[in-house]
């Protein structure tokens, strides 16, 4: 049985950073060029994944995205965690692609217990775990198949299972001459029209099992023999930068007093004392653990309502070492991490608000756009009502009227958005203003503070959004070729215009000249933005209410798919249904819209749990349960599941800091469900509202 995570003595974690970076010399697979081919991608995507500790090996995909068939697979490449753990600093570099052979996608682990009884061997298949899953629907239907001295046995089938449970056994009799002593147990997955998948296989040398009369335990799934690949160093290579830490979590109140100190070190600088604990992480902290630790920091005293407080230290240390205004934060400093970290927590929604419908649009529209005369492709210009093909400087003058447009509805947005802008962004930029002027108070750099904040929410906010509008969450997908480069351009002149300054951009890339005169006029446009973002006379002016981190006491919200059962009732075959749900300080609603007047509510201060539920209960990893009691002690479940585990995982944190001071919690609970007649997590039968069994 586990326990939520609060009470929990110590919790092992082992987590995974990736970062997929590029692609080179990839193999042609398109047999008609589209206009987001590439054999050379850029990706720059970051994860953070959790793994089990027992896992063996990690394997990237690459594949070819086809609209009117299944995907082409490219290739793979695989690193072991034994290679990873001989690198605690983390990898960094290109790994060659190899060809996937479906006979080597293995894993897992099966349950087996081998004996020898009386010239008599017997095989007993409980159950496997962690299956590949082959089939369309994200399962399998396993079955398993054990084969020794020419005589096969097969097990039943499991439907759409990567968790099956069998509890068969199978009998041989037992040859002592064999030269090949050899009993096989492979793993299949069974296929109505195609030929059954390999799902992986384990080889016992019954020689070997004379000596103990009897095996049993998990046994990892292994692959069948590697054949050799005509494709060998053809199919290009992938850079990956990875980096793995095994973590021990220990319960809260071990991390207290370190807790406390900083919050003391925050406070000491509120009265005008040097804060040193801060000072010697800013001074000691290396470029490489820099993002982390800032990231870290920034949700810490977000969590103790201390994050305008704990920039205003770093802000003031960043400025004590800089001398020249023109060079302010533009370092990747703790100082400047620790914003950027800031503005991506404190301010996405109000990112989405800004910048989604320009985007948007950019993406329906998808528009030829142009400007460097280097670069204009005249075929793809065409003008087929006038049957003639467009000149170079008709595509520039077509491509600046697009800009131009998209150019001026995103100004728009952010000139109409102060009101938008969470009350803490507004603070943190009021008060980054008020120490860069105290730093440079002469009159000729009168504009150095406007160029601190548009740093920030050009530079490192908006424009990095713009190019990478995925990284964001603004969409789903990459852009396309013709796509990025419109996004491209459009976030070269959102940087101009926050760099205010059109003469260095002028000179650096000339052919941006077109677009000069709608820059000049941003650049007015956004100072007054910024005279207004932060004018405002104190805390009762923005409201106190309003100082969350959005809108309205809302602490999050968005679409999940939900499921609900009273006394852990029989699931139904597609329990879940898509509805819009709202976390705020005391409840959690949801309904089939977000203005929908009928909604179901969820008292947080009734929550006995907030946990994960196991993989196998749903075949989803990305389902949370929460547990409440209602009147008369009566054990309600909510089901949530997320469309990733970084979504997962930010609800996981919102609801837990919203029941943290709840007194009746849990001391145990079922990771799984009770479905059909039995729980999934520990096939006990006995089904009980109290959860205090110990599986």
């Amino acid at each position: 049985m586990l326990e939520p995570s609060g009470f929990a003595k110590m919790t092992k974690r082992t987590t995974l950073f990736i970062r997929i970076v590029e692609g080179k010399n990839l193999p042609v697979k398109d047999m008609t060029a589209t206009i987001w081919k590439t054999l050379s991608p850029f990706w720059g995507e970051e994860y953070n994944v959790h793994l089990p500790p027992t896992f063996h090996t990690l394997s990237f995909h690459v594949l070819d995205e086809d609209s009117l068939s299944r995907d082409d697979v490219i290739g793979k490449v695989s690193i072991t965690k034994e290679v990873l753990a001989t690198k605690p600093q983390g990898f960094d570099g290109w790994m060659s692609l190899t060809e996937v052979d479906p006979d080597e996608e293995v894993q897992g682990e099966i349950h087996l217990q081998i004996s020898i009884q009386t010239r008599r061997l017997r095989c007993h298949v409980f159950e496997a775990r962690d299956l590949a899953r082959k089939d369309r629907n994200g399962a399998s239907d396993p079955f398993v198949r054990v084969r020794y001295n020419g005589k096969t046995h097969e097990s039943t089938v499991v439907k759409r299972s990567c968790y099956p449970r069998w509890n068969e056994s199978f009998e041989f009799e037992l040859d002592e001459s064999l030269c090949e002593n050899t009993l096989s147990v492979e793993v299949w997955d069974w296929d109505l029209v195609s030929r059954n998948d390999f799902l992986g296989k384990v080889m016992f040398n019954i020689s070997k099992l004379h000596s103990v009369q009897q095996e049993e335990g998990w046994f990892r799934l292994d692959p069948d023999k590697s054949k050799s690949s005509e494709y060998e160093g053809n199919l290009g290579s992938l850079r990956l930068q990875l980096r793995l830490r095994d973590e021990r979590v220990l319960p809260s109140s071990h991390y207290r007093p370190l807790t406390e100190l900083l919050c003391q070190a925050v406070s000491t600088n509120l009265n005008g004392n040097q804060p040193d604990l801060l000072m010697l992480i800013d001074e000691t902290t290396t470029a490489e653990s820099r993002q982390e630790v800032a990231t870290n920091l920034v949700k810490l005293f977000l969590g103790h309502g201390l994050a305008k407080e704990f920039l205003d230290v770093l802000f003031k240390l960043e400025l004590e070492k800089t001398s020249e205004s023109n060079t302010l934060f533009r370092s990747n400093s703790l100082a400047s991490k620790s914003m950027e970290s800031f503005l991506k927590v404190a301010g996405m929604q109000y990112l989405h608000r800004v910048l989604g419908p320009t985007v948007n649009r950019v993406f329906d529209e998808k528009k030829y756009v142009e400007l460097d005369p280097s670069k204009v492709e005249i075929k793809e210009a065409g003008c087929t009502g006038l049957h003639r093909i467009q000149t170079e400087a008709e595509v520039i003058q077509q491509s600046t009227q697009h800009l131009q447009s998209y150019l001026t509805e995103l100004l728009h947005s952010i000139v109409k958005s102060v009101s938008h802008c969470p009350p803490l962004l507004r603070m943190a930029f009021r008060q980054l203003c008020e120490r860069v002027q105290e730093r440079f108070p002469e009159r000729e750099y009168r504009k150095v503070k406007f160029i601190a904040v548009t740093s920030f929410l050009c530079l490192r906010f908006f424009s990095p959004a713009i190019m990478s509008p995925k990284l964001f969450h603004l969409r789903e997908k990459h852009p396309d070729a013709r796509t990025s480069r419109t996004l491209l351009l459009l976030a070269k002149a959102v940087q101009s215009i926050g760099n205010l300054d059109t003469l260095a951009v002028r000179s650096k890339e000339p052919w941006m000249g077109p677009l000069q005169p709608a820059i000049q006029q941003g650049i007015a446009q956004l100072k007054e933005f910024i005279t207004q973002l932060i004018s405002f006379e104190d805390k009762e002016e923005l409201g106190e209410e309003r100082l969350s981190l959005q809108p309205a006491g809302t602490l999050k919200e968005g679409f999940l798919f939900l499921h609900k059962t009273r006394d852990k009732c029989m699931l139904m075959a597609s329990p879940f249904k898509k509805y819009h749900v709202t976390l705020r300080s005391n409840i959690l609603s949801y309904a089939k819209t977000p203005n929908s007047k009928k909604s179901s509510f969820v008292s947080l201060q009734k929550v006995r749990a907030v946990e994960k539920v196991e993989e196998k209960s749903f075949g989803s990893s990305h389902v949370m349960q929460i547990i409440w009691s209602e009147e008369m002690e009566q054990i309600e479940i909510l089901y949530l599941q997320c469309k990733s585990v970084n979504e997962l995982n930010q609800w996981l944190s919102a609801l837990r800091k919203s029941c943290i001071h709840n007194t009746e919690t849990l001391n145990s609970y079922h990771p799984g469900v009770f479905k059909g007649d039995r729980w999934s997590c520990c096939h006990q039968k006995e089904k009980t509202g109290s959860f205090e069994l110990q599986v």
